[in-house]
C-alpha cells in the first residue's frame, strides 16, 4: 500500500511562502501532485509532476511551482505570494503504475490577510 507523508503547512500572511512536501514510499510510479480544498469547497487541482509532464494549474501559474527532489519519490510545491484565498487542506497524491491514485493526509495552509 502506497504511503504519502506530507509536510510543511502552516500559517502564514498574506504575501508570504510556504513549501510543501510529500515523501511516497514507491519509487515507480506515473504522477505525483497536489489537490487543495477549500472549506465549503470542491477538491481542486493544483499541480503534477511525472510521466505527464509538469503542470500547473492556469489560475496558479506564477506563485505555485512544482518540483521534485533527486530521489524523484518527494515532491514540493512552493507557493509564493500567497492570498487569503490559497488558504485550503492540501492534498498530496500518487498514481502507481498500478491501481487506484493514493492520498495524502492532507496539510492546512492558512493565509492572513
Amino acid at each position: 500500500q502506497v504511503q504519502l507523508v506530507e509536510s510543511g503547512g502552516g500559517f502564514v500572511q498574506a504575501g508570504g511562502s510556504l513549501r510543501l512536501s510529500c515523501a511516497a514510499s514507491e519509487t515507480e510510479f506515473n504522477d505525483m501532485g497536489w489537490f487543495r480544498q477549500a472549506i465549503g469547497k470542491q477538491r481542486e487541482f493544483v499541480a503534477v509532476m511525472g510521466r505527464s509532464g509538469t503542470n500547473t494549474a492556469g489560475t496558479l501559474k506564477g506563485r505555485f511551482t512544482i518540483s521534485r527532489d533527486n530521489s524523484k519519490t518527494t515532491v514540493y510545491l512552493n507557493m509564493t505570494s500567497l492570498k487569503p484565498e490559497d488558504t485550503a487542506v492540501y492534498y498530496c497524491y500518487l498514481d502507481p503504475l498500478v491501481g487506484s491514485r493514493a492520498w495524502g493526509q492532507g496539510t492546512l495552509v492558512t493565509v492572513s490577510s
